[in-house]
């Protein structure tokens, strides 16, 4: 279970069908579109990192609906799970939100490049690269 705000009206997605996010997403209320400008949605997850269940750093959670349909279309996708799961990672300070397969593709090269250089050294540096993205609202919409 990852905690997270709501973001998105109740039944956003038809026939519970996961979509990719669009700039001027109608699903997103307009308080959640606040949120996510600040990055707040994220701030719960810091529970499922006192639990242990995430990390800071890591490859983004995906739901599991999505992970079995990605898993086929990409191979390696499920190579991700070899670690925690995280609120920040490389993938998510080289590019933006996913928008198509292709974009998933490259979050997923970024994820295992990630996991051949895991190190203290390596999440102190992507921490200290993810504060200017949430300060200055980069590769967000």
């Amino acid at each position: 279970m990852i905690y997270k705000f709501r973001t998105m009206y109740v039944g956003a997605e038809i026939r519970h069908r996961a979509v990719w996010a669009t700039k001027e997403d109608a699903r997103v209320t307009p308080i959640g579109g606040l949120m996510r400008k600040l990055r707040v949605d994220e701030l719960p997850q810091l529970f499922n990192v006192l639990n242990g269940d995430m990390n800071i750093v890591g490859p983004r959670p995906e739901r599991p609906s999505i992970f079995s349909r990605l898993k086929v279309d990409i191979a390696d996708y499920s190579l991700r799970q070899r670690t925690k799961p995280g609120i920040t990672g490389w993938a998510q300070i080289n590019q933006s939100y996913d928008t198509s397969l292709d974009d998933v593709r490259r979050k997923v090269s970024f994820d295992l490049e990630y996991l051949q250089r895991q190190s203290l050294r390596e999440d102190l540096r992507i921490m200290a690269k993810t504060v200017p993205i949430m300060l200055f609202r980069r590769g967000g919409w």
